[in-house]
């Protein structure tokens, strides 16, 4: 089997000596390539020239925004030549990877896809589209896509991600912007869910996780069904609160009149009356006004 590994030599977690062990390790089971990326979106690139070169595995070592590129690079050739994806998780939360089942560290998660690889052993996963760009795990828009901002510019200016940047970027996202009841969602065939402030998709869960706790906005999202869909009403200091408690608690599943909830959807639109903040799989992509988001099932075939 012919293999390439997309290589963020940015990535948080990894060095150059475990990069070398990583490579050595797949050269055991497969005929391998390395790719190294240079700029955003250029692991997309190298997907994409691989599966034209006919390669069969394309593996993604980095955080999540380089597994995103991978994926999008690799859903831009079609289906009947679309390398398999496999993932070694090296940023600094890797929330995909950890949703599929692998360890957060990229020593033992190398060590369970070579014995995927020894034993044939692949799943198949669904994916989100937001308009033009696909996702593994969630997407956002106002409260939670505005902590996604504040988060890259802090790393822009040097700052670690880490849980605790996360939470200071929350806190003064929460009091520091005004987030408007502005959002409207709408399902085909029925009537639109308006004034909505900030909101949270889901192709899978958890929707993220704070060091080794997982965070559950909606529990029930899974790779094998549509996406699920997290709306607050109104950021009131109270409400908002019990809602954030409910998503930090084992079980998450928040309730409560603060709360709009839509489970399996296929697809539907968000419109907002004033640009949002808007992020896929931990990246921001600027503000939007619409966005129309579908379910792709069995996209991609992992190995894992």
């Amino acid at each position: 089997m012919r293999a390439l590994l997309v290589v963020n030599p940015k990535a948080t977690t990894t060095s150059a000596r475990s990069r070398d062990v990583l490579a050595g390790a797949l050269r055991s089971e497969v005929d391998l390539e390395m790719g190294y990326t240079r700029m955003r979106g250029h692991a997309g690139s190298l997907a994409r020239e691989a599966a034209d070169a006919g390669i069969e595995l394309v593996v993604a070592l980095g955080g999540d925004g380089t597994v995103n590129e991978v994926v999008n690079g690799l859903m831009a050739v079609d289906q009947k030549v679309r390398p398999a994806l496999a993932v070694v998780p090296g940023g600094s939360t890797n929330v995909f990877a950890r949703a599929l089942g692998l360890p957060r560290e990229w020593s033992e998660a190398t060590g369970v896809l070579l014995q995927a690889l020894r034993e044939g052993r692949s799943r198949t996963v669904g994916l989100g589209l937001a308009d033009d760009r696909y996702f593994t795990f969630c997407a956002g828009l106002g409260l939670d896509a505005g902590v996604v901002r504040r988060v890259e510019k802090a790393r822009l200016r040097g700052h670690r991600s880490t849980p605790l940047l996360y939470m200071r970027s929350t806190l003064s996202e929460f009091l520091f912007e005004r987030h408007r009841r502005s959002m409207a969602l709408e399902v085909p065939g029925e009537p639109a869910e308006a004034e909505l402030a900030s909101m949270i998709i889901q192709n899978t869960a958890p929707w993220t996780y704070i060091g080794d706790r997982p965070l559950n906005a909606s529990p029930d999202a899974s790779f094998d069904k549509g996406l699920d869909v997290l709306a607050i009403r109104a950021l009131r200091v109270t409400a908002t609160a019990r809602t954030i408690t409910q998503i930090l608690s084992l079980e998450g599943d928040p309730q409560g009149r603060q709360v709009a909830r839509w489970h399996d959807l296929a697809e539907f639109t968000v419109t907002s009356t004033t640009p949002q903040a808007f992020q896929v799989d931990g990246d921001y992509l600027g503000e939007r006004e619409m966005v129309r988001f579908s379910s792709v099932p069995n996209a991609l075939r992992v190995i894992c």
